[in-house]
């Protein structure tokens, strides 16, 4: 069945920040590079620049965070019951800073991904995100840096691989040029896995 005729790929997206890759997603799907579509866009922080984007594009966007729950089992039952009323076929983590509890994460066994600018498993777990990687991967001397877009299973970034992006270090890189440029190829990255899924009408384990 091709992608015209079948179901979009329904996308809940948790983010954190500005939302650069919810944009890539939904300009991907705007151009039918990705033939998807962003159901819920949930944040734990009320003033992201994601949850703005969302909003003006008219999606569903929801706040939840420990401001609104204190207790992190609450928590988890409240992002778990949002997640399951959305019936995403996938839920994609894009710089959302907050690990996920068990309910969601057994509710969408295999169908929770997320993305990491560097070639995991190096400069992953916690605290390494954003700036820190890059600023990290420059003082080791690497040559070569990347994406990894993965499974997400507990721990940060330790879940299966599904797949990955080289991009060089150049001699004359700085933390900012090297972001931009590990940025770029992440959402690319991000965007061909999930029209790989979207074009097979489901998304399924690699």
């Amino acid at each position: 069945m091709s992608s015209a005729n079948s179901a979009k790929l329904r996308m809940a997206v948790l983010a954190s920040g500005e939302g650069q890759t919810l944009q890539a997603l939904l300009d991907a799907s705007e151009s039918g590079a990705l033939h998807g579509e962003v159901v819920l866009l949930l944040s734990n922080n009320a003033d992201s620049g994601a949850m703005l984007r969302a909003q003006q594009q008219g999606i569903a966007t929801l706040h939840l965070s420990s401001k609104t729950h204190p207790d992190a089992d609450a928590l988890d039952a409240a992002v778990t019951e949002a997640l399951l009323q959305a019936q995403p076929d996938v839920v994609v983590m894009t710089g959302y800073m907050k690990r996920l509890g068990l309910r969601a994460l057994d509710a969408f066994k295999d169908r929770i991904i997320n993305t990491h600018p560097s070639l995991l498993p190096k400069f992953g777990g916690q605290g390494m995100y954003d700036r820190h990687v890059h600023s990290a991967v420059l003082a080791a001397g690497e040559r070569e840096t990347g994406a990894t877009v993965h499974f997400v299973e507990g721990d940060y970034d330790s879940g299966r691989h599904i797949a990955h992006v080289n991009v060089p270090v150049l001699s004359d890189d700085s933390v900012d040029s090297l972001a931009q440029r590990v940025k770029t190829a992440e959402r690319l990255l991000l965007v061909h896995v999930l029209q790989q899924r979207a074009l097979l009408g489901h998304f399924i384990r690699t």
